[in-house]
């Protein structure tokens, strides 16, 4: 969540919707959002301030700390098998690639692509060895497919990885 941060400081609800857009996963609740930055804030990752609303009310705003700062780069780089097998945790970091250094940038690419091999084997297996019917056909081509087309995505982001600065 600290990664909505990482362009200067937000209150809350803005932070919200920058998540929202990161992550492509709809609107975080409060019962979520709120904890979160309490907890981020008690261990010196996020800092809290008081700050005068549009509307005359006081809102918090936070800011990502330099050792939030240190913290969500290790987090980022940390990308395990877990992480790996994880579409929206690839997806996170490549949004976030601008922030790493060309060889965690890499890692992750390498990481991915073994995944995606792992279950492109998967799957060949699946429609060579399984009878299915018209159904399950269509769902594991559709999954074959899916993975084909991020091996594409996954080239042209090592193409633009040779142009990029690091």
């Amino acid at each position: 969540m600290t990664d909505g941060l990482l362009d200067g400081p937000k209150h809350g609800y803005a932070l919200k919707k920058r998540i929202d857009v990161l992550t492509g996963h709809g609107a975080m609740h409060n019962n979520l959002v709120y904890p979160l930055l309490k907890r981020f804030v008690a261990a010196g990752w996020v800092s809290r301030r008081r700050a005068a609303g549009e509307r005359g009310q006081t809102r918090a705003v936070y800011s990502l700390t330099e050792k939030g700062k240190r913290e969500l780069l290790a987090r980022l780089v940390a990308f395990t098998e877990k992480e790996a097998s994880s579409g929206d945790a690839f997806r996170l970091r490549v949004g976030l690639f601008g922030v790493l250094q060309a060889n965690a940038r890499g890692e992750i690419l390498r990481q991915r692509e073994k995944w995606l091999a792992a279950r492109a084997a998967s799957l060949a297996v699946i429609a060579g060895k399984m009878p299915m019917d018209g159904w399950g056909e269509e769902t594991v081509g559709f999954l074959r497919n899916q993975v084909e087309a991020e091996r594409k995505w996954l080239e042209r982001l090592r193409k633009t990885e040779k142009t990029a600065r690091p």
